[in-house]
């Protein structure tokens, strides 16, 4: 599924009306949509109220209204600086009342409300410009007032109020239990605030005809369970441990043993038929008794982190290696950036590369580091990181995520995942994908790490940079809400739990392809 910014979509639409679908017809099909959708999960109580605007989520409530009238149901629309027109006679002649916010008595429409089983949302669309003003802002306040009552408040596109780019949202917004969005679910409904008031998202679509070259070109995706599966490797039955290629996790510091530990796990998890930890001797020391399945390479340590003259001898012992994870627990020690810029002096040399963490930080300190890294390496930080590594205040990445991680993905010449709520993952030549999910589950020291050794398992059974990225995204997504889901509380998940999340989801990938 694809996802889109306001500006694409009106693109989309003005080329689908030239191409001879008009947006009387779009409006059409949308409206017929969204009423199925009503009907199929509101169904018992056939009540609704609709709070009708005057752009073209409006004209989509009020097809929704008339077509659900003429099932049984029984409509009301209620005009919020919107003129009557063809679609509002429309709906008089299907049976449903029809009113005008100027000429009621909001309070006296308080029952209304309350009887209804549904509140379709249709006033504002994804063009706004915040703050509200005017009869609109007047109406979302008066029955926002009315909150909490019974049934469901249906938005209409995205909730009214919301900013379908940056995913601002007024105040008066009304959060909603299901969003229809139409086409194309827009990039806002992912960000918050907004994220947090759509509810369940269903996506209907506006009939767009086939081929058409404006929708061709949008290549942002939102991942899903078939297009992981399909991307994930074959495991024939013949395979032996070199089938699956060799992860270098290079990884760990005195302060932070586990995030090599976790890291060198979820690499294992991936897949990766053998998983070699290079590691400063004293981390080698504390965890090569817990970690049997992996090799070692114990590296020089100075002062409890990786000391330089360490770099030469990780050379020597990647010949078999099909991919280097670098960075997690690795420590911010002058004499591990000195081991982070004598290690990637030859890129071109180096096996496929992932850089996560406080790998991340140190390569921040090396001049036009972007210069030294492998051909299709992948970035993996999280907001803060992405702010040491371009300079932009977090504030700004967080508000801009889309533009922020495409951008520097084509000016770096890597594969960024850009972390958190809604991770994002995009490559040089444009391609983005989402993954949908949000949760405080992941909000826990350590799921980086798993993240990390998931993306370099997965680059280093041979997948290709962004796909290796993407499925682990969204694989380490899937097992985060696995873990939640047998523990019953985000706050008690740990690291450690998403690690052993994984095989599940994996499973569940594998019984489904």
């Amino acid at each position: 599924m694809k996802f889109v910014t306001v500006k694409q979509m009106v693109a989309v639409e003005q080329a689908a009306d030239l191409a001879g679908h008009s947006y009387a017809a779009m409006m059409e099909q949308a409206g017929r949509g969204l009423a199925e959708l009503v009907q199929a999960r509101f169904g018992e109580n056939k009540t609704l109220l609709a709070l009708v605007g005057k752009g073209n989520n409006g004209g989509d409530a009020l097809v929704a209204a008339s077509f659900l009238q003429s099932r049984g149901w029984d409509c009301t629309a209620l005009l919020v600086d919107r003129a009557p027109d063809l679609l509002v006679e429309r709906a008089e002649q299907a049976g449903c009342t029809i009113a005008n916010w100027d000429s009621i008595d909001p309070p006296a429409w308080a029952s209304r409300r309350r009887d209804a089983g549904v509140l379709l949302d249709g006033l504002l669309g994804t063009g706004i410009h915040l703050p509200l003003r005017g009869p609109v802002q007047e109406a979302l306040t008066f029955w926002k007032s009315q909150l909490p009552v019974p049934g469901a408040i249906v938005a209409v596109d995205c909730p009214s109020g919301v900013d379908c780019d940056s995913g601002d949202a007024a105040a008066e917004t009304l959060p909603a239990d299901l969003t229809v969005t139409m086409a194309a679910p827009k990039i806002g409904l992912f960000q918050f605030p907004a994220a947090g008031l759509v509810g369940d998202l269903e996506v209907v679509g506006i009939g767009l005809p086939s081929g058409l070259p404006e929708w061709g070109r949008i290549r942002r995706r939102i991942l899903d369970a078939s297009w992981v599966g399909g991307a994930l490797p074959r495991r024939p039955a013949d395979a032996h441990k070199g089938t699956f290629g060799t992860v270098a996790v290079v990884a760990g510091s005195e302060n932070y043993v586990g995030a090599a530990m976790l890291a060198g796990m979820a690499a294992f998890r991936s897949g990766a038929g053998l998983v070699m930890m290079a590691c400063p001797g004293n981390v080698y020391r504390l965890l090569a008794g817990h970690f049997p399945e992996s090799t070692w390479l114990p590296l020089p340590d100075s002062g409890g982190a990786l000391s330089p003259v360490g770099s030469t001898l990780l050379r020597l012992h990647l010949d078999r290696a099909t991919a280097v994870l670098l960075g997690p627990g690795l420590g911010l020690a002058d004499s591990t950036a000195q081991f982070v810029s004598d290690f990637l002096k030859e890129a071109d040399r180096l096996p496929p590369l992932v850089v996560d963490a406080d790998g991340l930080k140190l390569l921040a300190r090396i001049p036009n580091w972007q210069e030294r890294l492998p051909p299709d390496s992948v970035l993996t930080p999280h907001p803060g990181e992405m702010s040491v590594l371009t300079g932009l205040p977090t504030s700004e990445i967080q508000s801009s995520r889309l533009q922020v991680a495409e951008e520097w993905a084509g000016r770096w010449g890597v594969v960024v995942v850009l972390k958190g709520a809604h991770t994002l993952i995009s490559a040089p030549d444009g391609e983005t994908a989402m993954v949908p999910i949000a949760s405080a589950a992941l909000a826990r020291a350590g799921t980086g790490d798993v993240l990390a050794g998931l993306v370099a398992g997965l680059r280093g059974q041979g997948m290709a940079a962004f796909e290796a990225a993407a499925a682990g995204a969204w694989v380490h997504g899937r097992a985060g809400l696995q873990a939640l889901e047998s523990l019953g509380s985000s706050a008690a998940v740990l690291a450690g739990d998403v690690l052993d999340s994984i095989g599940p989801v994996l499973g569940e990938l594998e019984a489904d392809s």
